[in-house]
């Protein structure tokens, strides 16, 4: 999905705080003393209410255009801003097999950073994604297990002379 653009409004509440809120979501509310730090707390607001809606599957509201926004009876605002929000991408489920050990190892560190085993595979995978093109291929363990059988011995052949 594109990006997607939402007015908030920047009001001037008690004590010299600053509050912001969007009208296209309702209970989507930041503050702060500053105006920087009320827009940037609001920015956050926004994108956990969008995560929060694509996780529930609903879909996203258009986006109300400044001049039709409704503001509250004795509201002392001192600015309109627009807030850009990338809503997440939609999951797809897909069907991976790993050896037993893996998943086991995979769940265990899910569980010690709270995460669910499909976020664990999303986090990793994109940590391996951004990794840098010079990956050392060695970090990546074959399935495989190799085991030693002998020496390795080298033929002579006639006619050719080593250096």
């Amino acid at each position: 999905m594109k990006k997607r653009l939402y007015p908030a409004v920047l009001e001037r509440g008690p004590r010299g705080a600053l509050g912001a809120w969007f009208p296209d979501f309702p209970g989507c509310v930041a503050g702060g003393r500053s105006q920087e730090e009320a827009i940037e707390k609001a920015e956050a607001a926004l994108a956990r209410a969008v995560d929060g809606m694509a996780e529930q599957g609903r879909p996203l509201p258009e986006s109300t255009p400044i001049e039709q926004i409704a503001l509250p009876k004795g509201a002392d605002v001192v600015a309109y801003f627009i807030v850009g929000v990338d809503p997440p991408d939609p999951s797809e489920r897909v069907n991976v097999y790993l050896p037993k050990s893996l998943i086991t190892r995979i769940d265990k560190r899910a569980t010690e950073l709270g995460m669910s085993r499909s976020s664990f595979f999303g986090f990793a995978a994109t940590i391996a994604l951004d990794w840098s093109p010079h990956f050392p291929r060695s970090l990546v363990d074959p399935r495989s297990k190799v085991h030693k059988t002998g020496a390795v011995r080298a033929e002579r052949r006639p006619g050719k002379k080593r250096p």
